[in-house]
């Protein structure tokens, strides 16, 4: 197939009519004619003449370049790709190097002196003893046996300049790909370097060091990806959303609250979430905090503790979720918009954080789902004894008033308009007659 509009096409005969009319067409035909068949001609040389012949596969080079390309830009591990592709590009030259040695060494005789290839009678040990000396020239080893004459002091020193250029190459692209390794790593989660110093700048170190060290190592031990919007940004949004939903929708799912709320609510949540770390010991809330985000339990526990900060008065775990009642207006919370309970991280918790602005944004585009939630944090509130009924009542009584006042007034202004139009058509309408009046006067006066 070929692409068209950024779409694969497979249709044979397209592919067939573009492939013929393409450069690469007599490119491949002559890649591939069978041009070793000119050794059976008579007088052509039978064997040394086979290489030679066979030199036209070397155009197949750019197609297998681009091959390459191909293959690593669809890949899901590149950088292992580029390394294998190195050590193939490796072994090639030292193939390719060996069979010169060895053309040499036919050529100025086989075992004649100390450094051509000795005259061994199994092919096998001839092919192996050139790559051995190739490996050990370009890698710059040294430990080769003197060259004795001109051409093998000039095949020498071609091997080690080239050497040199080969082992800059290899080392420059190993560290190219240990750099995209480091900076795809960077990429999705942060980078413990600048915290670290900064703290010693500070003059501040041990626990609290220790502890920021070890939340790094379970984000990197444990695959956490606290950086993922980030890396999301450059989508469009119809395809973030896609790929948002394809990785938390499932977990989002085994929220209680979310239960039987539809799809398309979903989606717009998915996409404001949060991925959240905290570490053993660390307070996720504090009662009386002003709350502007409610959290859903990815991973790990968490407890209510007392206000001593140690006695466990309930744990959370997942599929849970909290916070949700700082950030509704529920009539008649007597806690407002703070914290009601001390939230602790028993271990190491994977949370889902919503801000208010972004919760805000998504209920009032379906008030069906502000409805229930707001009837499960009446709920909780009632449980809890947070709930003031009859400032409830009052406020329900008083936003019923207002709604009563504001039909009145809507009911006022559509009459003001009606009185607005017909006394606009009664002044449209004495225009209309008193020009028509200077129009007769006027052929009277004529």
């Amino acid at each position: 197939g070929f692409l068209e509009d950024g779409i694969l096409v497979q249709d044979v005969s397209r592919a067939r009519r573009r492939y013929l009319g393409s450069w690469t067409f007599p490119w491949d035909v002559m890649a591939v004619l069978p041009t070793e068949l000119l050794c059976l001609l008579p007088g052509a040389p039978r064997v040394p003449g086979v290489p030679a012949a066979r030199a036209n596969r070397c155009l197949r080079v750019p197609r297998l370049l681009e091959a390459f390309e191909r293959c690593e830009t669809r890949t899901g591990w590149p950088n292992v790709f580029r390394v294998a592709k190195l050590m193939l590009y490796l072994l090639l030259g030292i193939h390719w190097h060996g069979c010169l040695y060895f053309a040499l060494s036919a050529r100025l005789g086989l075992g004649v002196d100390p450094w051509v290839c000795p005259s061994f009678t199994r092919p096998l040990r001839r092919y192996l003893h050139s790559f051995y000396l190739s490996t050990l020239v370009l890698a710059t080893v040294g430990d080769t046996p003197a060259p004795q004459r001109e051409e093998e002091f000039l095949f020498l020193t071609a091997g080690f300049l080239l050497a040199v250029l080969g082992f800059a190459t290899i080392t420059g692209s190993i560290g190219t790909v240990t750099a995209n390794l480091s900076r795809a790593g960077s990429a999705f989660r942060p980078d413990a370097g600048p915290v670290r110093r900064y703290l010693r700048a500070r003059g501040v170190g041990g626990r609290l060091q220790g502890r920021v060290e070890r939340w790094h190592q379970h984000l990197r031990a444990q695959r956490k990806l606290p950086a993922e919007q980030e890396v999301l940004r450059a989508l469009p949004r119809g395809l973030r959303a896609e790929v948002a939903a394809g990785v938390h929708l499932a977990a989002l799912r085994r929220v209680g609250l979310f239960r039987g709320w539809e799809r398309g609510v979903l989606r717009q949540l998915v996409l404001r979430l949060r991925p959240q770390v905290f570490g053993p010991g660390e307070f996720v809330c504090r009662r009386g905090d002003v709350g502007r985000e409610m959290y859903f339990i990815r991973e790990g526990r968490l407890a209510v503790v007392a206000e001593d900060g140690v006695t466990q008065l309930a744990v959370l775990g997942q599929g849970l979720y909290f916070g949700e009642i700082s950030l509704i207006n529920i009539k008649g919370n007597m806690a407002g918009n703070r914290r009601t309970a001390n939230i602790l991280s028993i271990g190491y918790s994977d949370l889902f954080c919503l801000g208010k602005e972004d919760l805000a944004e998504v209920l009032a585009e379906f008030p069906c789902a502000r409805a229930a939630m707001e009837a499960k944090g009446r709920e909780l509130l009632l449980r809890m004894g947070q709930l003031d009924t009859g400032a409830e009542a009052a406020a329900l009584a008083a936003e019923a008033e207002a709604e009563q006042g504001l039909q009145g007034l809507q009911v006022a202004l559509e009459g003001l308009q009606t009185q607005a139009a017909r006394v606009l058509a009664q002044l449209e309408a004495g225009a209309l007659r008193m020009a028509l009046r200077v129009q007769r006067l006027e052929g009277q006066l004529q």
